[in-house]
C-alpha cells in the first residue's frame, strides 16, 4: 500500500513544517509528498522555510510544490503578475502584513516560486491550492454540489485535493445522472442526459497557520483511503498526533 502525504498553507511556519515532516517520517510507504500552495507568507522563516523545502534531509522526499495565494500576492508586490497593485492583500489584512510579507520573501525566492506549477493530475487525482477555475477560489463543505461537480470535471478528476480553504473535510458526490437542455427562440429544448461517476473533493488542511497545530492528509491512491493527521507541537504541548480517518466510500 502506497500513500500520498499531502500538505497546504505552510505560511513560512518552518515548525510546524518540521513536525509534520517528523510525523511523515513515521509513516510506511509514503511515496509521494505535495505542497499546495501558500508555502511562504508573512512570516521572518519564510526564506529559511524555502531553503529547508528545496534541500530535504537524507531519506527524504522531494516535495512537489505548487502555487498558492500568498505566492501570488508576492508575484503582485514584486511586479512580476498581471495585476499592478495588492489592493485584495490589502484590504483583507492591511498595510502592516503588506510589509510583512515584502520582507519576508526575497526577489530571488520570488523568481523561484514563478516556475511552481499551478498544480498535479496525477492517476485520477487533481491537486491543486485553489480550484480549476482560480487560485483564490475557496470549496468547502458548503460549496454547492453542481459547483463541485464541475471544478471537476473541467479536468476530468474523480478526486480533487484543495488547500485554499485551509479546512480538512471530504465533500462526495455520489453517482447519477444531469439533463440540460437549450431554449431558442425558434426551437423546444433538446434534453441531454450526462452519467455522472462518484467523485469526491478533499480539503487536506492547513498546517502552519494555527500555531502549535498543524494538519495535514494522508491519501492511499489505490484504497481511496483518506485520513486526516492533526500534529500539535511546540513549548509545553510536547510532540502529539491524533488523526482522523475517513475510509473509501
Amino acid at each position: 500500500m502506497t500513500k500520498w502525504a499531502i500538505l497546504s498553507g505552510i505560511e513560512g511556519n518552518l515548525a510546524a513544517y518540521e513536525a509534520v515532516m517528523a510525523d511523515v517520517k513515521r509513516l510506511r510507504d509514503v511515496e509521494a509528498l505535495y505542497i499546495l500552495g501558500d508555502l511562504v507568507g508573512p512570516n521572518q522563516d519564510s526564506e529559511k522555510l524555502v531553503a529547508r523545502v528545496r534541500n530535504p534531509k537524507r531519506g527524504e522526499l522531494e516535495p512537489l510544490v505548487c502555487k498558492g495565494w500568498w505566492e501570488e500576492q508576492c508575484f503582485i508586490l514584486h511586479g512580476v503578475a498581471g495585476t499592478g497593485e495588492p489592493t485584495e492583500l490589502m484590504a483583507k489584512y492591511g498595510g502592516d502584513t503588506v510589509k510583512l510579507l515584502w520582507d519576508s520573501v526575497s526577489r530571488p525566492t520570488v523568481q523561484w516560486l514563478r516556475n511552481l506549477d499551478f498544480g498535479f493530475f496525477e492517476l485520477d487525482c487533481l491537486l491543486i491550492h485553489g480550484s480549476t477555475v482560480a487560485i483564490d477560489e475557496t470549496l468547502t463543505p458548503e460549496t454547492p454540489p453542481i459547483q463541485m461537480l464541475d471544478r471537476l470535471g473541467r479536468m476530468q478528476a474523480n478526486n480533487l485535493f484543495c488547500g485554499r480553504s485551509g479546512l480538512a473535510f471530504r465533500y462526495q458526490l455520489e453517482a447519477g445522472s444531469i439533463t440540460t437542455g437549450v431554449t431558442t427562440l425558434d426551437s423546444s429544448p433538446t434534453p441531454e442526459t450526462v452519467e455522472i461517476s462518484p467523485r469526491q473533493v478533499i480539503g487536506v488542511g492547513n498546517v502552519g497557520r494555527n500555531p502549535g497545530e498543524a494538519i495535514y492528509t494522508v491519501y492511499d491512491p489505490e484504497t481511496n483511503f483518506v485520513e486526516f493527521k492533526t500534529v500539535r507541537y511546540g513549548v509545553g504541548k510536547g510532540f502529539q498526533v491524533s488523526t482522523k480517518v475517513i475510509s473509501a466510500g
